[in-house]
């Protein structure tokens, strides 16, 4: 049977009936190679978000609240996952040992630079996950019980001093709040005892109960509990003040400039995942990022929407792995 005729069987007729082998042949099989056309067409079903943290915290609130804006953006639909465990690396492991066929992306926190930095073994290469796009920052807030004497970061450093110091509490080695601890400790000269916890909830909550006296947290994370009077904020450890906290001042207003990190969300790619579909997907989140119903979820969380190209992303983790990488080590943060 010829070509044409198992075409005319199969019911395709006209110029959609010749063979892929007579379409290069006439040169025009050159013109939309097949894989290009695939590209073209993404994503022609739903997306997935990797979120590498348990439903609720900072990371999973601005992920769910993107994915919603971006699939308008996209037409498709975009699922959030939630895969928590050993400090997102479970997460972030599965992400890049996923197909790059653009249908799986991690939105992970600054795990994804400091977790290599405090552990012996990772289960993936660095090169293994591609940055698209930074989504938004939640400056930490440094939070103490609402009746406590000590009301801004010279109060805090002051206190410590005395006796055996202060207790301040952490969500684990390596987390964001370790991080802060240790550059008060390193940069302002504070007396701290870490007091690891599971989570920067169970830290936020031994803070109001009085069994540690201090942490430091995700903006939305610590915004009910000071709006509710339950805890004082004294400090916020970004380059401006809060949104929704503007009577709270940054490290930097009050003299402490080194005191700088924030809860950023991002999404990486598996490496491989095709340029035209990570750029796709950058113009797509950025788009989401700009529109006034996104902003209006997120800036009265105290979470702020950032956005840029994936050379800006590259620029900020490259900075934030330099800057973090000598108090990792001074601090002797390991995991393993």
């Amino acid at each position: 049977m010829t070509s044409s005729s198992r075409n005319a069987q199969a019911g395709f007729t006209g110029p959609e009936s010749l063979s892929r082998r007579e379409l290069l042949g006439a040169g025009l099989g050159a013109l939309a190679p097949w894989p290009a056309l695939a590209q073209d067409a993404w994503p022609n079903k739903p997306v997935h978000f990797v979120v590498p943290f348990g439903p609720g915290g900072a990371n999973d609130i601005v992920s769910r609240a993107v994915a919603e804006a971006t699939s308008r953006q996209l037409g498709q639909a975009i699922v959030i996952e939630n895969k928590p465990g050993a400090g997102s690396t479970i997460g972030s492991a599965y992400v890049a040992k996923a197909a790059p066929d653009g249908y799986t992306f991690l939105t992970p926190a600054a795990g994804v630079i400091t977790n290599a930095l405090i552990k012996s073994r990772m289960p993936y290469e660095e090169g293994d996950l591609v940055p698209v796009v930074m989504m938004a920052v939640s400056p930490s807030v440094i939070v103490v019980p609402a009746d406590s004497p000590i009301r801004d970061l010279k109060g805090l450093i002051a206190a410590s001093r005395k006796g055996e110091g202060l207790n301040f509490a952490t969500a684990g080695t390596g987390s964001t709040p370790h991080f802060v601890a240790e550059m008060l400790k390193l940069r302002a000269g504070a007396r701290l005892q870490i007091v690891p916890f599971k989570s920067g909830s169970e830290g936020m909550a031994a803070v109001v109960g009085k069994q540690v006296d201090a942490t430091s947290e995700a903006s939305p994370v610590v915004l009910s509990m000071v709006k509710a009077g339950r805890l004082r904020a004294i400090a916020s450890t970004w380059n401006r003040r809060i949104a929704a906290l503007p009577d709270v001042p940054t490290a930097q207003e009050q003299g402490f400039p080194d005191i700088f990190i924030g809860h950023w969300s991002g999404v990486f790619a598996p490496k491989g995942t095709p340029e035209a579909i990570l750029d796709k997907l950058n113009a797509a989140v950025n788009t989401a990022l700009k529109s006034s119903e996104l902003r209006a979820k997120l800036i009265p969380l105290a979470i702020d929407p950032t956005g840029g190209s994936r050379a800006d992303f590259r620029q900020f983790l490259a900075a934030e792995k330099a800057r973090l990488a000598p108090i990792a080590k001074a601090a002797q943060m390991r995991e393993d």
